[in-house]
């Protein structure tokens, strides 16, 4: 189901029975000449409605724009870059009507800067923004000195378990590491044009690769929807352990 389309007695039953709400976090951001700019969102959001034909969950409108950065091109070429702290506290106003509204099992998705699964300024973002939410509350709620009281000290006895409040709001890759080993992590080269033609065939034009002589683009020539689509299996089979 997705956020967009449902109705408030929906979104209680969600609630009620702990469906995982995710959210894809991506960006706008040049990806060569053959590719969409929107390949970061989605190839996440294209992952959830895969998952979302066999599982009871919330799929969210997608972030769109982020800290994208102007690694690989700036603004001429179409990237929009949203400064990290400004970033930061929107997801965390995004989040924070979610925690209060109710929700206890939400996870943000991210395909864009995660190889290997290094932190960096996206995903760090959302990460501390979840954690200053989750503390907030919990003191608003619990009042000080709430972790302390005699009456969580077995609090970390339920750690796997979803009312941890720690597991409340996840941050994950779309691709983890391995997965990402088993196949291959690129920008906009045979991998990343792979499984976006696979989830979305339009957003990859391969004929347009010859455009450019970048270099990170040049193995797109080898990417295919069958390989896509391998590498889409693989990120099911572990999202499905994941998200939970």
């Amino acid at each position: 189901m997705k956020l967009e389309y449902i109705f408030p007695k929906d979104i209680e039953k969600a609630k009620m029975e702990k469906w995982p709400l995710v959210i894809p976090v991506g960006t706008i951001e040049y990806h060569g000449p053959h590719c969409s700019f929107g390949c970061d969102t989605l190839i996440p959001y294209g992952i959830l409605e895969r998952l979302e034909k066999e599982k009871e969950m919330i799929i969210a409108p997608p972030v769109w724009y982020s800290p994208s950065s102007y690694a690989v091109a700036g603004p001429e070429k179409g990237t929009i870059h949203v400064e990290s702290d400004v970033f930061e506290q929107n997801i965390y106003c995004i989040l924070k009507s979610l925690l209060y509204g109710g929700w206890r099992n939400i996870y943000l998705l991210i395909h864009h800067q995660y190889k290997l699964e290094i932190l960096l300024p996206m995903t760090l973002c959302c990460m501390k923004a979840a954690k200053k939410l989750t503390y907030e509350f919990l003191e608003e709620n619990r009042g000080n000195g709430w972790w302390g009281s005699n009456s969580n000290k077995e609090l970390y006895d339920h750690f796997d378990n979803q009312d941890y409040p720690w597991n409340w709001i996840t941050v994950l890759p779309c691709m983890s590491k391995e997965v990402q080993s088993s196949t291959g992590y690129d920008h906009a080269g045979k991998w990343e044009c792979s499984i976006l033609s696979a989830l979305y065939p339009e957003t990859v034009v391969k004929e347009y690769i010859k455009d450019s002589d970048e270099w990170f683009i040049q193995d797109a020539v080898e990417s295919s929807p069958e390989i896509g689509e391998k590498m889409v299996a693989l990120c099911l089979e572990d999202l499905r352990k994941k998200i939970k």
